[in-house]
């Protein structure tokens, strides 16, 4: 299907003046990004690396999507670290994708190089490749892979997997068809490039020939003074950022498309948003590491269904199984399989140096997330089986829960998991943070809820475990409240 810099030449050629990606501090046109594309190139092509693998350590900006998009060019892969993490964070993800290089600044390689090793400064790589042909650049295959990513789903331990030129290149068509970009597009990407959902924004927007503004690091005031500065016409948000933008208590009547994660939305937020953004489109997506696009809820689908994650996107396949792999039928749970040209290649092992895929023999993968389609083809997510709490013989799943008590105004974050009892196998336990009391919230569950999906334990933290992701470590959040317990 090609390249996923394949169309930079073109633009290059056409509208060689257009801004390609603007920054606070420095715009570059298609012309001139072409040019680096191909110097970038080169610059690998000469290195003579068997590994052909580039481990990307920067801040948001420009030199990150150049690293990014010229290792693409040249048949690299491309592998994204978090400027979070700490040091042994770092090294763990470093060991299972095993770069030949990493590029990082000055400042960061005097912080890990005892640490990491092949890591080279960014200003002396930059002036380097600054000697190398612009113009031209030595062809590659095709359909080579591209881009090593992390997923540590709850558990916090990471895993790498590897995803292909085509699968970005189909996605593209995503772009196209499900939330109607095209090279008009003028994207305001808020979060870290580290980020796939931020970074494929910013290089689906180059692909179809747009303008990419990019923050240098998330904050709501700036979000909000770009947006009302620049020609932004699209934006790309997860809904944490959007509770942080709800907090500026201002009104921007502008027209724009906000594209978003479909994860833990609130209602709340959902009305609150359009009132901050009276003339806004909202495109959800439902979505995996591993699986790329599921499904996407428009702006109109989303009046009439609000709580569902849309329909399948272009290309996409979706089926719901029972346990025995028969198909479910309208409104019955069962387990969420994917079939489409969009998913990775499967997961990297660094042992073997070999990539274990995630689909069976007909091309169908899952990620084990529960769900129902309804009568007119919206699917609806139920949860995780991994995270399901067994009852007394009744399946209970927690984000279900976690929606319900997730709007009361005083909860800042929950997250229900099951404890064990010897009764009933697995209790319903609840661990909060915010300033609601217990008797508040049980009584907010009962208008909500069946009795017996209400709580029974309630746990008041400060701060919730996190994985390197930003998702709510559950494992570790279940060993921290067994502790708790055993202690009493």
């Amino acid at each position: 299907m090609g390249n996923i810099t394949g169309m930079y030449k073109t633009f290059a050629k056409v509208c060689p003046d257009k801004i390609a990606i603007q920054t606070n501090h420095q715009q570059i046109s298609y012309q001139k990004w072409d040019e680096l594309i191909n110097q970038t190139a080169n610059w690998l092509h000469s290195l003579r690396s068997e590994n052909k693998t580039i481990g990307i350590l920067l801040p948001n900006d420009i030199p990150f999507l150049q690293f990014f998009a010229g290792a693409s060019r040249a048949g690299w892969i491309a592998v994204p670290y978090d400027l979070k993490w700490k040091i042994n964070e770092l090294e763990k993800r470093v060991m299972l994708s095993q770069p030949s290089i990493i590029i990082s600044t000055r400042e960061i390689h005097s912080q890990i190089q005892q640490r990491i090793p092949n890591v080279m400064i960014l200003e002396d790589s930059l002036k380097e490749m600054s000697q190398f042909n612009p113009a031209t650049v030595v062809e590659t295959e095709e359909n080579l892979p591209f881009y090593i990513g992390f997923t540590s789903g709850t558990t916090g331990k990471p895993k790498a997997f590897v995803r292909s030129q085509d699968s970005w290149v189909a996605s593209f068509n995503c772009s196209r068809f499900d939330f109607e970009l095209d090279e008009s597009e003028q994207a305001l990407i808020l979060g870290a490039l580290f980020h796939s959902h931020f970074l494929y924004g910013a290089i689906s927007t180059l692909y179809l020939g747009g303008t990419v503004f990019l923050l240098e690091k998330f904050s709501p005031i700036e979000a909000i003074s770009s947006i009302t500065m620049f020609p932004v016409t699209t934006v790309y948000v997860v809904p944490t950022m959007v509770e942080a933008l709800l907090k500026q208590e201002v009104q921007v009547d502008k027209s724009i498309k906000i594209i978003s994660s479909g994860a833990k939305w609130s209602e709340r937020s959902k009305i609150k948003i359009r009132i901050m953004f009276p003339n806004m489109t909202m495109y959800e997506f439902y979505g995996a590491s591993e699986l790329s696009f599921i499904t996407v809820l428009s702006d109109r689908d989303g009046i009439k269904k609000a709580v569902t994650v849309g329909k399948p996107c272009h290309g996409v396949e979706v089926q719901i199984r029972r346990s025995n792999q028969e198909l479910a039928q309208q409104n019955e749970t069962g387990k969420i399989y994917v079939r489409s040209k969009l998913m990775i290649n499967g997961y990297f092992d660094r042992h073997e140096r070999a990539i274990h895929p995630i689909q069976d023999n007909e091309g169908w993968a899952t990620v084990h997330d529960m769900g129902y389609f309804d009568e007119d083809g919206f699917l609806y997510i139920v949860g995780r089986e991994q995270n399901m709490i067994l009852y007394g013989g009744i399946n209970i799943f927690p984000e279900e829960i976690e929606n319900v008590l997730s709007l009361h105004p005083d909860v800042e974050e929950v997250a229900v998991i099951g404890l064990f009892d010897s009764y009933w196998g697995q209790i319903v336990t609840a661990a909060v943070k915010g300033k609601a009391s217990q008797l508040e919230l049980k009584r907010y569950c009962k208008m909500h809820l069946s009795s017996y999906k209400i709580p029974r334990k309630w746990f008041f933290l400060n701060e919730m475990p996190y994985t390197t992701s930003g998702k709510i470590a559950r494992a570790e959040l279940i060993n921290q409240i067994e502790s708790e317990v055993a202690s009493d």
